[in-house]
């Protein structure tokens, strides 16, 4: 007898007439509600339904009615012909979607975001967070935000989305009440201006063969440009090995700047926007792009307008035909989507979880396409480098380094912003050449060379060249080039909290070394006596085991102030 029969000869013998079937009286799963259905579609007109502009069309549902509410996923899904459960998983891993659950309350009319990262910290965030909510009522939501990317500006709030510079109680007061209106930043080149000024003239020499794309590959290796997003890779040698795969290949350009003490790209792109652009369409022209992703991050709501107009402007009156189509899409709030493939996750509207490699992303990126993935400073140079040669870019730098580099420093001194310096410049000689020395009644006691990632070094070693590969083997890294600058009347403990916080804050989850070890790590900070013995063992695991970047660096403040500031810990 068979496994089968001998099985099926215990089974009793019903007879089928005796058996009722109840009849389904509604769809499995929620049941979607018209009224809902027809806002979606009305809301979303003509526009495609593609699954990739899932996050897109969240934006709209949020922007118009100030929350994400159980019918309007459920309509949304049904309207893009998705999973409901996949709509709701990526509306849920965006920090600036508000999911409103069947029976919650919507969320106040108004989000006032009071930025906590570390430089803000530094200038009184703690202070509006206990202060706002009763000043400004039940009326208006209050809620602390990482890092907003105005870390010159410190403390930042962003009311609804109109930051709130150096910011008191009382200027906040009247943002809430005040008419908002978004205005261009002084100085700043629009499309007509960049031109007659002889922007765009590379490019038509590059699109109409006056220029030898071989030199022009050239000149970026010779000229050293690395990625200025953080991970520090040959510029040049990134457009070989993606040109060197099969068409079509795909663009996604990195504007995500989350990591906390980073602004440079918003400053640029603030004033000069077009020399970005051109230095993204050259690129593409010489490694073959036939289509551009722009990835913008959501706290850039100002940017973001004015990148719309001039993107619009320069496909209405291109300066050369044939160029490639340029997507600007809109990050929601997560700092992990600054790692490339997490960036092309969520581009391709899913979320932002890092990929395992191989297969890399010059290989397999966008839709399964090569793409060239590049920061926006990076772009920034291209032309200017190709301009003026190689030997123009290298001759810059100090203390055996080459090119320049954007700071953006923050923290104790007296004019904080973007600073253009020579490539292994010093951090004293950054504080006193650049920015003015510390603020009044300040002494230099701490610093921070690459964000929130790039640990924490003590003054008394004020005199390394700041750049790629000078800071590994003080456990350290550059990363985009973010300085923090810490003062006696601060702690590098009271630092590594703030910026273990943001990492459990942004781990996306995915990996068990990042999601758990930073909230073990935050744990364990958090005593008054530190068990550096276990936080070294958690360390390596987290840098051994994590997926990508976030949980790899994510030890490094605390690293650093166990070997670094050990009088702290008595």
């Amino acid at each position: 007898m068979t496994e089968l029969s001998s099985k099926a000869s215990i089974i009793p013998i019903v007879d089928a007439a005796h058996i009722k079937v109840k009849a389904r009286s509604k769809p499995k799963g929620r049941r979607v509600d018209p009224l809902a259905l027809a806002q979606v579609q009305a809301l979303l007109g003509t526009e495609s339904r593609q699954a990739d502009l899932l996050i897109e069309h969240l934006h709209k549902l949020q922007d118009r009615f100030g929350h994400l509410s159980a019918s309007h996923l459920a309509a949304l899904a049904q309207e893009m012909r998705l999973a409901q459960t996949e709509v709701y998983e990526v509306a849920t891993f965006y920090h600036h979607f508000d999911v409103v659950k069947e029976g919650e309350a919507a969320p106040a009319a108004l989000t006032v975001r009071v930025c906590d990262s570390l430089s803000c910290e530094m200038a009184g965030a703690r202070e509006l967070l206990a202060k706002l909510p009763k000043l400004l009522g039940k009326e208006v939501r209050v809620i602390s935000a990482p890092c907003v990317g105005r870390c010159e500006q410190a403390p930042v709030v962003v009311v609804g989305q109109n930051p709130v510079p150096n910011a008191s109680v009382e200027a906040v007061a009247l943002k809430v009440t005040a008419h908002q209106v978004q205005h261009v930043p002084s100085g700043f080149i629009d499309y007509a201006s960049y031109q007659s000024a002889g922007g765009y003239a590379l490019l038509k020499d590059c699109m109409n063969s006056k220029r030898d794309l071989e030199s022009v590959i050239q000149t970026l290796e010779d000229s050293g440009l690395r990625g200025l997003g953080g991970a520090g890779f040959p510029s040049g040698r990134k457009w070989r090995i993606v040109r060197a795969e099969t068409a079509p290949r795909l663009m996604a350009v990195n504007i995500d700047e989350g990591e906390p003490g980073t602004f440079k790209d918003r400053v640029y792109l603030e004033r000069d926007p077009h020399r970005f652009i051109e230095g993204m369409l050259i690129a593409a022209w010489a490694v073959g792009i036939s289509r551009i992703y722009i990835y913008l991050r959501d706290e850039y709501h100002g940017c973001r307008a004015l990148l719309e107009a001039e993107l619009a402007e320069l496909k209405r009156s291109p300066p050369v035909a044939g160029l490639p189509e340029i997507v600007l899409r809109r990050g929601a709030g997560a700092y992990v989507c600054g790692e490339e493939s997490a960036m092309i996750e969520s581009i391709e509207g899913k979320r932002g979880l890092p990929r395992l490699r191989p297969p890399y992303v010059a290989q397999v990126g966008l839709f399964g396409r090569p793409t060239l993935e590049h920061n926006f400073e990076t772009l920034f140079w291209v032309r200017e480098i190709v301009e003026k040669g190689s030997a123009w870019f290298s001759s810059h730098g100090k203390n055996g380094r080459k090119g320049l580099r954007s700071f953006s420093v923050s923290g104790r001194v007296k004019n904080p912003g973007v600073k253009l310096a020579p490539a292994g410049i010093t951090i004293q000689e950054l504080i006193d050449e650049y920015c003015g020395g510390m603020q009044d009644g300040h002494n230099f006691y701490a610093y921070l060379p690459g964000g929130a990632s790039g640990g924490i070094l003590p003054a008394a070693m004020n005199n390394i060249p700041l750049d790629f590969d000078t800071l590994q083997p003080y456990g350290c890294f550059i990363g985009s080039a973010a300085v923090m600058v810490l003062s006696d009347q601060d702690s590098a403990v009271s630092a590594a909290r703030n910026l273990t916080r943001f990492f459990k804050h942004e781990s996306c989850g995915q990996c068990t070394p990042c999601r758990s070890g930073t909230a073990k790590a935050e744990l364990l900070i958090s005593q008054p006596k530190w068990d550096t013995a276990l936080l070294a063992e958690l360390s390596a695991v987290m840098r051994d085991a994590s997926i990508c970047g976030l949980g790899q660096a994510a030890p490094n403040p605390i690293d650093c102030v166990i070997k670094y500031f050990p009088h702290e810990l008595v």
